[in-house]
């Protein structure tokens, strides 16, 4: 069993910031790929940072230079330091975490969701 719980959503007025968590425990061999997405009210899930375990992070093109994904392996755990908001990043954050729980193989599995809303 693996539980992803996050934290950090809440309301804030525009140009402000929010630091979203994401911590995985239970039954984890290893993590690979964090990420997270978002949806807005009537519009499909998101993309808006990723981040592997090597490489490059990448980001949506509308919260380039405004978002920062980072990662603790120790803790399991992925943040995403969001600065600089607008009313449009109005959503509910979703965490994405790559876990092989020792089956030799990476699953996807999703937090619970935070809600981010930002007043203009």
């Amino acid at each position: 069993q693996v539980q992803l719980v996050e934290s950090g959503g809440g309301l804030v007025q525009a140009g402000g910031s929010l630091r979203l968590s994401c911590a995985a425990s239970g039954s984890i061999f290893s993590i690979n790929g964090m990420a997270w997405y978002r949806q807005a009210p009537g519009k499909q899930r998101e993309l808006v940072a990723a981040m592997p375990r090597y490489g490059n992070t990448n980001y949506a093109d509308s919260v380039k230079g405004r978002f920062t994904i980072s990662r603790d392996n120790a803790k399991n755990t992925v943040y995403l330091q969001m600065n600089s908001l607008k009313p449009e990043d109005t959503a509910v954050y979703y965490c994405n975490v790559a876990i092989d729980t020792g089956d030799d193989r990476y699953a996807n599995y999703w937090g619970q969701g935070t809600q981010v809303t930002v007043s203009s």
